[in-house]
């Protein structure tokens, strides 16, 4: 009869293994000739959860670029876009003097024929300007506005709606959709004067009042 022998005198024999495995190894290497079905399953679920993380890390890398270049190709259009403003800005003093000359030969009955000439510099130099998208904007008769008007001086008058722009002494430009420059005028200071409507809604509430008391 055989001696039996204890498991530490085979680990000893085998050279410290125990299935073919290392002292503090916690599992055996994957053999595709004795894996379990167990085994091939674990593999193809570990597997296929590389491949969903390495997809995901694609999709998320591929929306970055699409972004970057979204930006950059915004970028460049706003760059060609507005490449002139700073020229546009300067050539804007041209027009300002050509207007006031206009104003100035308006209130003279001589040299007409000088005042056309000068009408219609004017009228090809706001012609050029807009061809790159750049236009006036009106500021009379509005609302003054900060974003668009600024205000140089106010009048004390009873004719406009207050805080409304009464004169214009410098017109406001834009470039396509950005200001380029801020509309210089003057600012009514006051109250609007009390329209039909507003009158009886005022003897209303006088009414009302009287009553209450």
């Amino acid at each position: 009869m055989s001696e039996e022998r204890k498991p530490n005198e085979q680990m000893e024999e085998s050279g410290g293994a125990v299935n073919g495995q290392e002292p503090g190894q916690t599992s055996k290497p994957f053999d595709p000739d004795t894996a379990t079905v167990d085994e091939w399953k674990a593999l193809l679920a570990e597997k296929e959860a590389e491949i969903a993380a390495l997809k995901d890390k694609l999709l998320r890398q591929a929306a970055e670029m699409e972004n970057t270049r979204k930006r950059l190709e915004r970028e460049r259009t706003e760059a060609i876009t507005f490449a002139n403003e700073n020229l546009l800005r300067e050539l804007l003093t041209v027009i300002d003097n050509l207007e006031r000359a206009i104003q100035h030969a308006e209130q003279e009955a001589e040299n007409q024929q000088l005042l056309e000439g000068v009408k219609m510099t004017h009228k090809q130099f706001l012609d050029t300007l807009a061809r790159f998208g750049c236009k006036p904007f009106e500021s009379k008769g509005k609302d003054f506005d900060p974003c668009y008007h600024e205000a140089i001086l106010q009048q004390e008058t009873n004719d406009h709606p207050a805080n409304s722009v009464v004169q214009e002494f410098q017109k406001g430009y834009m470039l396509h959709d950005r200001l380029l420059r801020p509309a210089m005028v003057a600012v009514a200071k006051g109250s609007r004067t009390a329209g039909p409507d507003e009158a009886d809604a005022e003897e209303s509430r006088a009414g009302g009042t009287d009553t209450a008391h």
